[in-house]
């Protein structure tokens, strides 16, 4: 039965795809206002579908439950960017619907797909095996240079608030990976820092190449929709690939990184609530550690 209903959201997924695509080119406008999350909603669950039907379970399949928390978490971490943009005013929107229901429900939306989106690309990586021999030296960084770092990522937080300029991107995408991965890792939370303890280097660079692939995506159906985001971002602005300046691609895989401990630290947080709590994500990942230590 499971079967079934994996394949019939895998088959759902790539036509929704196929028809916004045929939909926009045609210039249809309602699609075209819809554009981004319809085809990122196909994708989610296109790349589901694949990722189950190699490995016999997946994040949506096996559980459900968490998936849709993860939604809502999207939204949340999103809108905390979204709330570093008005300090740093690196995007804003265009042609966005002139009701406010219809608006909020399109945001809500769009944001609901993004760390899906990159979970979901990341575990499609993991499970036909891209980098699962890459080893490093094992590093381990001591518990006075984690709080250093911590503190300089404190400070990439705080910075763009007191003293608001669009030159402060890099550190906005780069502030919770410092925060936050040092955090996980005392708490022995789902860490990077963990891998390179161990020497593997497979979770950050699926991560790491997730962000590339999610990015490219993102700025190659964003470029034809009509709602859509365009950047003022000041390095380089005028050399671009579609509406991203070519500069700008560079965040995407720190995104993913930062989305992976974002939720690691939410996870943690959760289970601090609910100690039955078991994360997909979380446990996926670390597996992944897990199988470098025992072949």
């Amino acid at each position: 039965m499971k079967d079934k209903i994996v394949k019939i959201y895998g088959v759902v997924g790539l036509l929704t795809i196929i028809i916004a695509e045929i939909a926009l080119f045609y210039g249809n406008q309602i699609i075209g206002v819809w554009f981004t999350p319809l085809v990122w909603t196909g994708y989610i669950l296109f790349v589901d579908c694949l990722i189950y039907r190699k490995k016999g379970k997946s994040f949506i399949s096996t559980h459900f439950a968490e998936f849709v928390i993860l939604l809502f978490l999207s939204v949340g971490f999103w809108l905390i960017f979204e709330g570093y943009n008005l300090f740093i005013k690196n995007w804003h929107y265009i042609n966005l619907p002139e009701n406010l229901a219809v608006r909020y429900t399109g945001y809500f939306w769009s944001f609901a797909t993004i760390y899906p989106a990159i979970f979901e690309t990341r575990d499609l990586l993991e499970a036909y095996g891209f980098f699962d021999k890459a080893y490093v030296s094992k590093f381990e960084l001591g518990k006075k240079w984690l709080i250093a770092v911590m503190f300089i990522g404190l400070v990439f937080l705080i910075l763009p608030i007191v003293k608001h300029s669009e030159y402060f991107a890099p550190i906005v995408w780069t502030g919770f990976i410092f925060f936050l991965e040092p955090l996980n890792y005392f708490l022995n939370g789902g860490s990077f820092l963990k891998d390179l303890k161990n020497g593997t280097m497979q979770k950050i660079l699926t991560h790491f190449s997730a962000g590339i692939i999610c990015g490219i995506l993102w700025e190659f159906w964003n470029y034809w929709a009509y709602t859509k985001w365009v950047y003022t971002v000041p390095f380089w602005g005028d050399v671009k690939i579609f509406e991203m300046p070519v500069i700008g691609y560079l965040g995407f895989p720190a995104f993913a990184i930062e989305c992976y401990i974002m939720y690691s630290t939410a996870v943690i947080i959760i289970k601090k609530l609910n100690p039955k709590f078991e994360s997909y994500f979380i446990k996926t990942a670390e597996n992944i550690t897990i199988s470098h230590l025992t072949t």
